[in-house]
């Protein structure tokens, strides 16, 4: 493959590369860089390119690789991570206004452990508003590569939008409601939200920390695993994050996936979802029993009550981590997140209460499902390629939200892991996702499956030409 093409290549392709010698850490940071400043001024996915420190480190890579001291798959590898990820000294400002000049004292954990592992990295990507629905006014909102009339999802859209477009081999978003699954949905990407407390939230802002997710994006599921890999973990810093052990994520993904049960509620997975999106969902399937797997059909637990209550129990944890700059610099807040913590100031306890009961059922509910099952597949939205024009009218509908949210708001949750690939293409050549959901930390299992699919098709092979 040509140099100028060194960009387009999947996170492991390049690993191989540098770990052989093929090419060098500041050669493809180079190349990597040169194409965020070609093409990025036109997609806005970056809030922040840190040229400097990505020189520095892959320079620092270089000479490792170079004296054969390979720290893992990451080593050499340009990456680039949510603006909501603390980076010492490099403004973090988490889509806002309000905090538009913070330059943190520490690092993440998740920036951290990517430095441990040798990654090199890029910059900070951008994102709505405090990681909730909408970009602040301020915020040039980024472009899907795809077309400029499409969404490009959110929260993490400028995850999504840089992995599809080649301005990074993998990055790191966050999901509370869809915000993993929706961009690479729209961006046609591979993303895995994993097990709540699987990976460390230490240093990554708050919008609402019992339902928020941190995990990687990239362009496919052996990709992820790789970035995974690199940051799961128990962490000092961060009592939620769980001690379980962490398994070799990349080891056994040639295995397949013979003999494993993938569920389905064909009912569910239908239910306002449009005819592009059932039929790419049904042709996932079938090739997942096609490699191997055993199609059973479930009963997914109803979510209409959960989808419901998932707005105001955000909304309230949303309001506690902004106590302290809401309501007292209410004026650099934008409408959308402004509204957010205004109504969970409104919310009682008691109703709270309600909602936190009913989450615990559901969640118990989901569980149960696993007993016939090892995987559930469903869509990762219920249309397929929805327009800015369409996303604009969403808000006016309550209804309408509620059925954007109703294959991922019921994961978070629950807190099971999820996988979501492309499965599909529309008729105007815009990708279609869907996702696989497991059990708690067998995100192994759900990295298999889809490494297996992604072996047998090629549709993450897919890249926009810009």
């Amino acid at each position: 493959m040509a140099k100028t093409d060194l960009t387009q290549l999947e996170l492991t392709d390049v690993a191989r590369r540098l770990a052989k010698k093929e090419v060098s850490p500041v050669e493809l940071t180079k190349a990597v860089l040169r194409r965020i400043e070609k093409t990025d001024k036109k997609l806005s996915s970056y809030a922040l390119v840190t040229a400097d420190l990505a020189l520095k480190q892959a320079k620092k890579a270089e000479a490792e690789l170079a004296k054969g001291r390979v720290k893992g798959p990451l080593h050499g590898v340009p990456i680039a991570v949510k603006d909501l990820c603390c980076t010492k000294g490099i403004v973090t400002a988490a889509g806002t206004k309000v905090h538009g000049k913070f330059k943190p004292k520490l690092d993440s954990t998740v920036v951290a452990r990517f430095a441990a592992a040798g990654a090199v990295l890029l910059g900070k990507l951008q994102m709505t508003e405090g990681a909730f629905a909408e970009h602040h006014p301020d915020v040039k909102v980024p472009k899907n590569p795809w077309g400029a009339d499409y969404w490009c999802g959110a929260s993490s859209s400028g995850s999504g939008v840089a992995t599809a477009a080649g301005l990074c081999f993998g990055s790191i978003g966050s999901d509370t409601g869809g915000s993993i699954r929706f961009p690479s949905a729209a961006n046609g990407v591979t993303g895995l939200k994993p097990t709540w407390g699987r990976v460390s939230r230490f240093g990554v802002f708050d919008l609402a920390p019992s339902l928020d997710h941190v995990g990687p994006m990239a362009r496919s599921a052996a990709d992820c695993a790789a970035l995974l890999g690199a940051i799961a973990g128990a962490d000092k810093n961060d009592p939620t994050a769980a001690q379980v052990p962490v398994p070799n994520y990349l080891a056994g993904l040639e295995r397949g996936i013979r003999g494993l049960k993938i569920g389905i509620d064909d009912r569910y997975n239908a239910k306002g979802v449009d005819t592009a999106t059932v039929a790419m969902t049904k042709r996932a399937a079938h090739m997942l029993s096609e490699i191997g797997a055993e199609l059973v059909d479930v009963r997914f637990p109803d979510v209409d009550r959960v989808v419901r209550e998932w707005l105001p129990h955000c909304a309230v944890e949303t309001a506690f981590a902004h106590k302290d700059t809401y309501p007292k610099r209410k004026g650099d807040y934008g409408p959308a997140l402004a509204g957010l913590i205004d109504a969970g100031r409104e919310v009682s306890g008691l109703d709270y209460q309600g909602i936190l009961l009913n989450r615990a059922e559901f969640s118990g509910r989901v569980q149960a499902v696993f007993e016939d099952c090892d995987l559930i597949l469903m869509p990762a939205m219920p249309y397929a390629a929805p327009t800015l024009e369409m996303m604009a009218t969403l808000g006016e509908d309550p209804d309408a939200i509620n059925t954007l949210l109703r294959f991922t708001a019921p994961i978070d949750y629950s807190g099971n892991p999820a996988l979501t690939m492309p499965g599909g293409m529309t008729e105007t050549g815009v990708p279609i996702g869907f996702q696989l959901v497991g059990r708690h930390f067998e995100e192994d299992t759900v990295l298999r499956a889809g490494a297996a699919f992604q072996r047998a098709t090629d549709w993450h092979k897919a890249r926009p030409k810009l």
